[in-house]
């Protein structure tokens, strides 16, 4: 699940459904928010930290989930969607978004017959994603642009254990401005129609599909409703 390092800096990339489907609305040992991922208000959540940032995470009504994390350290996402993810719902977020550093705000989910982890990322931090992918063409969703890559992640933790997998991105160019209100909307079906459009095919069994906040060697908050 986690990839800000699988592009900064070729770390590890670690599935965000690993982990007890338990509610991690109130957990907090070790400096941090223990990973788990399940239901919770209606909708689908996944949480995981490598445990070496001070981290967060927390379930609230609804749609609502909160982030805080800090130490300039580790990798880390969470985020609340659906579980399984489809191919033509617009996923709508809203709230704030301030990371420092490293980080991205994103739809972020995975497939499987093929395994494929994807993002369609909407704003980022001080790294670009779209720096260390190949470029396959863009697309206008939304009244946005969106630069269109993939990469290739190999013997990596997935949603199957270690595999070697593919990776597909649409990378919002430019961003939308972080720091304080953030709110938009994802048609997944606009991108994923697009990435198909330039050979890249996503599987044809769904599993999560989420709003998804990551931190890598970073600090940062956000709190996002989904809808």
């Amino acid at each position: 699940m986690k990839l800000l390092a699988s592009l900064a800096v070729a770390a590890a990339a670690i599935s965000g459904s690993v982990g007890s489907p338990v509610d991690a609305t109130d957990a907090s040992i070790l400096g941090g928010t223990p990973s788990s991922a399940g239901n919770h208000g209606g909708f689908y959540y996944s949480w995981w930290t490598d445990n070496a940032a001070q981290a967060t995470y927390t379930n609230l009504d609804g749609g609502t989930y909160s982030l805080q994390w800090s130490g300039n350290n580790g990798n880390l996402v969470g985020g609340k969607g659906w579980n399984p993810g489809v191919s033509g719902r617009v996923l709508n977020y809203n709230g704030t978004y301030q990371p420092n550093g490293n980080s991205y705000l994103a739809v972020y989910g995975w497939t499987r017959n093929a395994l494929i982890e994807y993002y369609v990322v909407e704003s980022y931090g001080t790294y670009d994603p779209s720096s260390a992918a190949q470029r396959k063409g863009t697309v206008t969703c939304n009244g946005a642009n969106y630069d269109i890559l993939s990469t290739w992640r190999y013997n990596q933790p997935s949603i199957d254990g270690t595999k070697t997998f593919e990776q597909f991105w649409s990378v919002r160019n430019p961003k939308k401005a972080y720091g304080g209100a953030i709110s938009g909307s994802v048609d997944t079906r606009c991108h994923f129609d697009a990435w198909s459009r330039v050979g890249m095919r996503l599987g044809s069994q769904h599993n999560y599909q989420i709003v998804a906040t990551e931190g890598y060697g970073s600090s940062g908050s956000a709190r996002l409703t989904v809808s």
